[in-house]
């Protein structure tokens, strides 16, 4: 079917700032990234445990979580992982136009790849780099990748064979090896809107 014959539809009858009204909030993506073991996952569940005591309204989009579901026909090529990336983009700014706080927490180890999901999500996008060396990450080896690497039975991995560029400008570093989840989360929730 032809794009000229698929017509996106807005909100008709409930406009974007009546839900927000509605919620107390403003939708906001937080999109989290770094190597696997820097601390994503851990930093997001404590912000969606805050912001929810808070009675905020919070949604997490959690990379696993896609590639086992919706992008489980995606693999780790360049062009998979633009696709990955796309995908949870346009998913975070369905959200967030919807009034919901969207924590991410994806890899995106390239600076175009980040900066695909900010021209994607738009105004609401926020970039935080959650840091940690890839010694640090592979002495935790929360899920036993790094074993793995160091076994030799994956290949292409993030931060190894597979290069992890720093970021140019984020709007948030989190340095992992010295800032713990609880304090990562007030200084993360500084940024809403």
């Amino acid at each position: 079917m032809s794009e000229e014959n698929i017509h996106p539809q807005f909100h008709r009858f409930v406009a974007p700032g009546e839900k927000e009204k509605l919620l107390g909030q403003k939708g906001v993506v937080f999109w989290m990234y770094g190597l696997s073991g820097s601390g994503k996952s851990t930093i997001a569940a404590a912000l969606e445990r805050d912001l929810h005591d808070t009675g905020r309204f919070v949604v997490i989009l959690d990379g696993d979580n896609f590639r086992h579901g919706l992008n489980a026909d995606l693999g780790f090529s360049d062009e998979d992982r633009h696709e990955n990336v796309r995908r949870v983009a346009e998913v975070a700014k369905m959200f967030a136009s919807q009034g919901v706080i969207v924590v991410v927490g994806v890899i995106t180890p390239k600076n175009s790849l980040r900066d695909l999901a900010r021209r994607i999500v738009g105004s609401k996008f926020c970039e935080i780099f959650i840091h940690a060396s890839y010694e640090t990450c592979a002495s935790r080896d929360p899920k036993g990748l790094y074993a793995k690497v160091a076994a030799g039975q994956i290949k292409h991995f993030t931060g190894k064979d597979s290069g992890f560029e720093e970021p140019e400008n984020p709007d948030l570093r989190i340095e992992t090896e010295d800032v713990q989840p609880a304090a990562a989360v007030e200084i993360i929730k500084s940024l809403l809107p």
